[in-house]
């Protein structure tokens, strides 16, 4: 097999390599000085299996259409060079919020993006923690792994359970099945129940509102688990409600840390206690004081072995909440 990362994710890849006990593969990156670029393996990949690994955030250097691109065209030439198979490594997958027309005229861009990776030759996608894993395999027609990000924060969680009682929070009623199987993940480790909850959420022309809470915190921890923060804005919301609604503390759980601008007041926010994210995304931009509240969880092994289950023929499911 053959393993890379292009430049955006080196520093994720290498961790992932590692952890698989190797080295990443060697590859090229070209800029043109009008901003076009091209990629090339600079070894072999005939007859192989090829792991490409990128992730599809933006930042200062480039933002996620970028960088789609540009992994669209590196699996492109390892097609053309003969690879036997090719599997995207895509630790954050872009364009997961709008899986469905919701108003007149809507795109459903996570359907357009999986007919891009597929129609470029891909032949299974491996990811962690999409907006909705119905709708990740809904619009993929290769296999799809989705590691849950639930298996990344359920040590964390535990040591929390020690605490106290625990209630696990949607902050919309979109992710209540996020939650009702973080929370069923907790009660069969500890063996006692965990409480569920969300909160009401509505969003027109760009404006957030809706407080309403189903459930019962008080006296609780709360875990409010989302598939991804970015401004801060739901969670900070979500922080709020619970401690109106009598929880001793409040903690965020979000698989991918894109921290966009107004984040920076989130992670400061005396509402929570903390923020824990996996380490898909970095974020260099954060300052001291942000960064200090912080707290990262290592991707990097469950995506080794999801190689290695690949590799192997074996079954994902220990990757998942369910398993």
């Amino acid at each position: 097999m053959r393993l890379f990362a292009l430049n955006a994710s080196r520093e994720f890849g290498e961790r992932v390599a590692a952890a698989l006990g190797r080295a990443l593969d060697a590859h090229e990156e070209r800029e043109f000085e009008d901003g076009e670029h091209k990629a090339r393996p600079l070894v072999s990949v005939r007859g192989e299996a090829a792991y490409v690994l990128q992730s599809l955030h933006g930042d200062a250097q480039a933002s996620g259409d970028d960088k789609l691109v540009r992994l669209l065209f590196f699996i492109g030439a390892l097609r053309d060079h003969g690879a036997a198979r090719v599997v995207a490594l895509i630790p954050y997958l872009a364009y997961g919020r709008k899986e469905r027309q919701t108003k007149p005229f809507d795109p459903v861009s996570t359907r357009y993006l999986a007919q891009l990776i597929e129609a470029i030759g891909v032949d299974a996608l491996v990811t962690l923690e999409t907006h909705s894993v119905t709708a990740l395999q809904n619009a993929f027609r290769i296999p799809t792994v989705h590691i849950d990000a639930a298996v990344l924060f359920a040590e964390r969680a535990q040591a929390l359970a020690a605490e106290g009682p625990i209630v696990v929070v949607s902050p919309d009623p979109g992710g209540i099945k996020r939650a009702q199987l973080f929370g069923e993940l907790l009660q069969r480790r500890l063996g006692r129940t965990i409480g569920l909850a969300f909160i009401e959420k509505r969003r027109s022309a760009g404006k957030v509102s809706g407080s309403l809470l189903a459930g019962e915190v008080a006296g609780s921890t709360a875990l409010v688990i989302d598939d991804l923060v970015s401004t801060g804005g739901t969670l900070r919301r979500a922080a709020a409600t619970c401690l109106d609604g009598g929880a001793q503390r409040v903690v965020a759980l979000a698989a991918h840390g894109l921290f966009a601008p107004g984040a920076e007041q989130m992670l400061l926010d005396p509402s929570l206690a903390a923020v824990v994210v996996a380490d898909t995304v970095p974020a260099p931009h954060l300052s001291e004081a942000a960064r200090a509240r912080l707290a990262y969880e290592p991707a990097a092994p469950l995506f080794a072995r999801a190689v290695q289950c690949l590799e192997q023929g074996l079954a994902t499911t220990e990757l998942t909440a369910l398993g």
